[in-house]
């Protein structure tokens, strides 16, 4: 019975020296964190520049597009310029060309970030003149739009303009509406 206790007592002795050499169980902190995003209305460069094809005869009408990403999370319209910097122009002999522009987005407005597209050619003097002309709605979780700017030269009815190079400047602008 002596050895049993000796046994006992020294089994309790080594358990109770495991328990004290025991690594502690691990402890958590946490810490919370926020942001906060702002509307956000953003094109990510200028267009490209548009070289139209030569006019070669009086019904020549040379056309061609290029596109640009708006980064947004809100709904915002689109205006463009009507002044004549965004008339083709021929600066000696002074001359211009009949210059109209259209509009199109990759997204629906609907299933997508988007709007309506412009798909009929329009004088640059009446191309958006007010900015809710082109209303683009923005759809949540696709925070960007694909916008294509178009433009199309002719000669003014009738006539054949002076030779030269015509430039022009089309200038769109992107306003807020909503979020």
């Amino acid at each position: 019975m002596k050895n049993l206790a000796k046994v006992l007592l020294l089994a309790g002795l080594c358990f109770a020296a495991k328990l004290a050499l025991a690594v502690p169980a691990d402890d958590l902190a946490t810490c919370s964190i926020s942001v906060t995003v702002t509307q956000i209305m953003e094109w990510a460069d200028n267009f490209a520049a548009i070289s139209l094809t030569t006019i070669s005869a009086q019904a020549d009408a040379p056309e061609d597009n290029k596109t640009q990403t708006i980064y947004t999370n809100c709904d915002f319209e689109i205006g463009a310029d009507t002044s004549i910097a965004a008339q083709l122009s021929l600066e000696s002999p002074a001359d211009t060309l009949v210059t109209k522009y259209k509009l199109s987005y990759d997204g629906d407005g609907v299933t997508a970030t988007g709007g309506s597209d412009i798909s009929t050619w329009t004088d640059y003097s009446a191309f958006l003149p007010v900015a809710g002309e082109s209303a683009v709605t923005h759809f949540n979780g696709d925070g960007a739009v694909q916008v294509t700017l178009y433009v199309q030269a002719t000669n003014p009815s009738g006539e054949v303009a002076n030779a030269g190079d015509y430039t022009a400047i089309q200038t769109l602008t992107a306003s807020w509406t909503s979020d």
